[in-house]
């Protein structure tokens, strides 16, 4: 393990335990409707055969595997994530990464830097000159309703408190949803080339009303309210869970509960 950034060392610890744990809970849930977003990035801006690939915030390794069937036999796919939990390698925002990568991808991993423009600038200096940078980011949350709504129902009973001694997950998965400081995150990086397309694919939270509110109370802007809460929600738990329950029925049907994820694909080009 190469060292942590210290201002990262929070959200690693947060990401280290109690998240991966629910994220493991969740996993094909959450692999599922986050791999739609990631499949439809990878056929806008696919790696080319060959190409040496740097998959970033990899977590348990289904893009860095998806990217390497891509890149095939003459190519490479490395995988890094801060968690050991997720893989044991590296945090980006300090890793000292060799040059020599012609692509670098991302699946809802770059919004928890604690620092973007360092993390970003080691990930354009690891590219060779001219070489692209594809990663997938929440959008706002007004654009997640599933996401939105939660949260607002949550905090209509407790709030995330000012001092807390759990870890959090770092700036949270909605830090690059406006695209003019994401774009200028990239610039003062070094990137050029900078686009951002809107992403909206159905999502399904879950397969009926009482695994999608389980998912949103552990998980998610909601989910962070109620942990951080800690006791105070744990003692209203019922009355959380009966007004998740009505909030999100909405988008109960046939097939589970299903709303909107709305996602941007960032693609930008490594300076000369």
């Amino acid at each position: 393990m190469q060292r942590v950034s210290a201002a990262n060392e929070e959200a690693i610890e947060a990401w280290n335990g109690v998240l991966f744990d629910r994220f493991l809970q969740y996993r094909d849930t959450l692999v599922t409707g986050l791999g739609a977003h990631s499949d439809r990035a990878l056929q806008e801006l696919p790696p080319r055969r060959g190409d040496r690939v740097l998959d970033i915030g990899c977590g348990f390794g289904e893009t860095t595997q998806q990217l390497g069937e891509l890149v095939g036999t003459d190519g490479e796919a490395l995988g890094i994530d801060a968690a050991p939990r997720f893989i044991e390698v590296a945090d980006i925002e300090a890793a000292e990464l060799e040059r020599g990568f012609d692509y670098a991808f991302g699946r809802m991993g770059t919004m928890f830097f604690a620092n973007p423009v360092a993390a970003h600038r080691n990930i354009c200096r690891a590219l060779e000159p001219g070489g692209r940078l594809c990663t997938v980011v929440w959008r706002r949350k007004f654009d997640n309703e599933w996401l939105y709504r939660a949260e607002q129902v949550v905090e209509e009973f407790v709030s995330e408190p000012e001092e807390t001694d759990e870890p959090t997950c770092g700036p949270g998965p909605f830090a690059l949803a406006d695209a003019d400081v994401t774009s200028q995150i990239l610039l003062s990086a070094g990137f050029t080339d900078i686009g951002l397309r809107r992403c909206d694919l159905p999502f399904r939270v879950g397969r009926d009303l009482d695994q999608a509110v389980a998912l949103v109370m552990a998980l998610g802007p909601a989910g962070e309210v109620i942990r951080l809460a800690g006791e105070e929600a744990e003692q209203i738990r019922p009355e959380i869970e009966a007004a998740l329950r009505g909030a999100l029925a909405d988008f109960d049907g046939p097939d589970g509960v299903i709303s909107t994820a709305s996602s941007w694909i960032v693609t930008a080009t490594s300076a000369p």
